[in-house]
């Protein structure tokens, strides 16, 4: 079972602030998946938007696609993910959008082949972190090209001191963040209370 308290203690005891506000998790989060822990969560999204109808759930590649796939088998939904780089085997009918990615510092032209969302999905984004919302807005907008409702977005970690879930929300947008880090240097972390 999900706990918030067991996900800050991990945070505390095994993420690293790296230069420039990043925190990387790679132990139990992204390059080394803790899979009870996915599972956990992708459990907790789907109790906290269960009843929200929701059809797919999109995210972006590729350390967002680990918690969307928890949060989509928990749900019995499809994931969908919006693909950073051209490739030979997608479509050339595509839904785009420019996201600025804060952990690499460059910016990417993200696409979903229009195959796989419709007007008649209610879409639920997921993803692992969330710092100015750039990776959100760019998948709002594919959704909102789509013509798709979105129900809202499912984040792991949110580092709330960088204001782009509050921003989200001051638009009317439903964001459940599993943990919010309120403020972070190089020898403390600060946990929002939920």
């Amino acid at each position: 079972m999900f706990s918030i308290r067991a996900l800050e203690d991990r945070i505390l005891k095994e993420g690293r602030v790296l230069p420039g506000e990043v925190l990387k998790v790679g132990s139990f989060l992204n390059q080394q998946i803790d899979t009870a822990l996915l599972m956990d969560m992708g459990r907790e999204i789907a109790r906290l938007y269960g009843d929200s109808g929701v059809t797919k759930i999109l995210t972006i590649e590729s350390s967002g696609i680990a918690i969307a796939v928890a949060a989509g088998l928990a749900m019995g939904v499809p994931v969908v993910y919006a693909k950073k780089h051209a490739s030979s085997n997608m479509s050339p009918d595509v839904y785009t959008s420019e996201v600025f990615s804060y952990t690499h510092q460059k910016n990417y032209k993200i696409a979903v082949a229009k195959e796989y969302l419709s007007s008649d999905d209610n879409i639920l984004i997921v993803d692992d972190f969330l710092a100015m919302g750039n990776a959100l807005n760019g998948l709002i907008d594919i959704a909102d090209k789509a013509g798709a409702k979105v129900a809202g977005a499912a984040i792991e970690i949110e580092k709330g001191f960088q204001g782009g879930g509050d921003a989200l929300r001051a638009k009317g947008f439903r964001v459940e963040s599993l943990a919010i880090i309120d403020s972070m240097s190089d020898d403390s972390l600060t946990f929002r209370e939920q």
